[in-house]
C-alpha cells in the first residue's frame, strides 16, 4: 500500500450528503489505489449544544440509534464490519427512504451476517440507560471533528492526512467525472493553506 492514497472518511449513517459522498469514494476506489478507512461520527453529538430547529432536533434520536449500532458492531466485531453495515443501513435509509428504524437495523444486521441482538445497543427507548460504548462513539466523532473544527457537518474526508468537510455533491458522479473531481480534491488537499470553497446548495440529494 506504499503508493496508495490514504483516505479517512467520517460519516453519520443518517446523513444523505455523507451517503452521496461515500458512493463517489466507492466509484473512485474502483479505479484508483485508495486505502480507505471508515469512521463513525454523529450529527446528534455535533449539535447537542447548538440552537437548532425542533424539527431537526427530533431527528437526532433516530440518527443516534444508527450511530450507536455501528459503534457497538465495530467494538464487538472489528473495523471490517463498518463499511458493509453502513452500506446495508444506507441503502435502506437513503435509497429506500425507510423510517422504520427497528426493521432497518434488523434487516441490515442480517444482510451483513451480524448478530441480531446488536439492536439492543441501539434501543428505541433507552430508559435512562447509558450507551455502553458512548466513550468510543465520542472518541471516533472527535477524531474527525478535531481535524476540521466544530462549524461543519458530515462527511469529513481526510486525504493523506489533510481533512475537510465534504465535498457535498448531488448526484454522486460516475466514471471520468468522479475521477476528475477526486483529482481536484487531492490537489486542494495537497496545499496546506487551503481551507474553504463553498456555494449554496441548489438541489436535494439525487440518489439515482
Amino acid at each position: 500500500m506504499a503508493n496508495s492514497t490514504r483516505v479517512d472518511f467520517w460519516f453519520d449513517p443518517s446523513c444523505p450528503w455523507a451517503w452521496m459522498t461515500s458512493r463517489w469514494v466507492d466509484e473512485v476506489a474502483a479505479h484508483r489505489d485508495l486505502d480507505v478507512t471508515w469512521h463513525i461520527m454523529s450529527l446528534a453529538i455535533l449539535n447537542e449544544n447548538n440552537d437548532v430547529s425542533e424539527a431537526y432536533r427530533a431527528f437526532f434520536p433516530r440518527a443516534r440509534r444508527y450511530a450507536q449500532l455501528v459503534t457497538a458492531a465495530t467494538e464487538l466485531h472489528g473495523d471490517s464490519v463498518i463499511k458493509p453495515l453502513y452500506d446495508a443501513l444506507g441503502t435502506r435509509i437513503h435509497l429506500g427512504q425507510r423510517t422504520d428504524v427497528d426493521a432497518v437495523i434488523a434487516e441490515s444486521l442480517e444482510e451483513v451476517g451480524l448478530p441480531a441482538n446488536l439492536i439492543e445497543y441501539a434501543p428505541a427507548d433507552p430508559e435512562g440507560k447509558p450507551f455502553e460504548y458512548e466513550a468510543e462513539l465520542r472518541e471516533s466523532h472527535s477524531s474527525g471533528i478535531s481535524l476540521v473544527g466544530q462549524d461543519v457537518g458530515t462527511p469529513i474526508v481526510s486525504v493523506n492526512g489533510v481533512a475537510f468537510f465534504g465535498p457535498v455533491i448531488s448526484p454522486a458522479p460516475k466514471g471520468e467525472q468522479a475521477l476528475a473531481l477526486w483529482d481536484g480534491v487531492v490537489a486542494a488537499a495537497s496545499y496546506d493553506g487551503f481551507f474553504e470553497l463553498k456555494r449554496s446548495r441548489t438541489r436535494d440529494p439525487i440518489f439515482s
